[in-house]
């Protein structure tokens, strides 16, 4: 049976590609390195990690003596591999790769060699098996599964004429549906962090904890926010699923522009549930309350204050591999 598998579920690798020199990352790069390195570490006691990188000895001495990593020379655009990395998908055969299309999320930047990244990965042998190549564009983070036939998505994204302009909202959701063997596919019309240019990914407001918990992001009265992520949340309390709150951090700015600090934008590995973290206040609150609903993962804080300079998080900066 065709369905795309929920990201809780057994995993082979986990994909990061590393900051390099020339890149949007260079005003604060040895910064980057160390917060990725940081990141990386604590994956790799989970399960493997692929690092695509552009010079590997240096990747290889920033990493020295940290296990369970796989180097990769390789040319890319930039770090955000979740959109545009393989989407892996199950059917009849087994576990299969999809290559979406990737114009960086509506032609805001550079995107030529990040859309040939995947065939990069099946040709090099460290994407194996069949990988379909999907003349549409779809990112990694602009939709979330639960596993069970359940997909999560934005409007605001999906809907933008900057993706797939020909396309209907209708004609989308069959191809979806067709793509992924969707039972129902929930579009959410509001919420949007300021300073998120993906046009509201999913994976910055609401994703699937579990196959039947929603865990989203909301915050007080007194944020520039609330109103658009009230309105979310009567959105989710509309769908057949339970929900958990989270509190939105504290103001995190960086040269007086407020980024886009989420705690939704965590990263299930096998064991683990490793979530952002910003030297706030609500840091603490949000671990526990993670902790709570998932007991049998640890729930570790990564430090992503470097990250949301860049307008991403931990989420954005890794794709997933299931295990085969």
């Amino acid at each position: 049976m065709l369905r795309l598998p929920a990201q809780w579920e057994e995993q082979e690798s986990t994909l990061i590609a590393l900051p390099f020199k020339g890149s949007d990352w260079s005003p604060y790069l040895n910064e980057a390195l160390f917060a990725f390195k940081d990141f990386i570490k604590t994956i790799s006691k989970f399960q493997k990690v692929i690092l695509l990188c552009k010079e590997l000895k240096e990747a290889k001495a920033l990493l020295e003596g940290v296990k369970n990593i796989e180097f990769l020379k390789a040319d890319y655009d930039d770090t955000w591999i979740r959109d545009y990395g393989p989407i892996d998908a199950v059917d009849e055969g087994g576990l299969f790769s999809y290559d979406f299309k990737f114009n960086a999320w509506g032609d805001k930047f550079q995107s030529s060699k990040d859309d040939k990244i995947v065939s990069f990965l099946h040709e090099k042998g460290f994407l194996k098996g069949r990988c379909k190549r999907v003349e549409f564009i779809l990112e990694g983070g602009s939709i979330d599964s639960n596993g069970d036939g359940y997909l999560l998505t934005t409007s605001k994204c999906l809907l933008n004429q900057n993706r797939n302009s020909s396309f209907t909202k209708d004609e989308i959701e069959k191809k979806l549906t067709s793509l992924f063997g969707l039972k129902k596919l929930f579009w959410l019309e509001n919420g949007h962090l300021m300073g998120d240019d993906t046009d509201a990914h999913i994976d910055t407001l609401a994703r699937f904890i579990n196959k039947d918990t929603i865990v989203y992001q909301m915050c007080n009265k007194d944020d520039i926010h609330y109103e658009g992520l009230k309105k979310l949340e009567n959105e989710l309390k509309a769908l057949p699923f339970k929900l958990l709150k989270l509190p939105l951090p504290s103001e995190v700015l960086f040269e007086d522009k407020r980024l886009p600090a989420t705690y939704i934008n965590f990263l299930f590995v096998n064991g683990a549930l490793i979530v952002p973290t910003y030297g706030v206040k609500e840091d603490e609150l949000a671990l526990s309350l993670l902790q709570k609903t998932v007991p049998n993962l640890n729930v570790v804080g990564v430090d992503a204050k470097v990250f949301i300079r860049q307008n991403g998080s931990l989420h954005c900066s890794s794709i997933h591999r299931f295990k085969r």
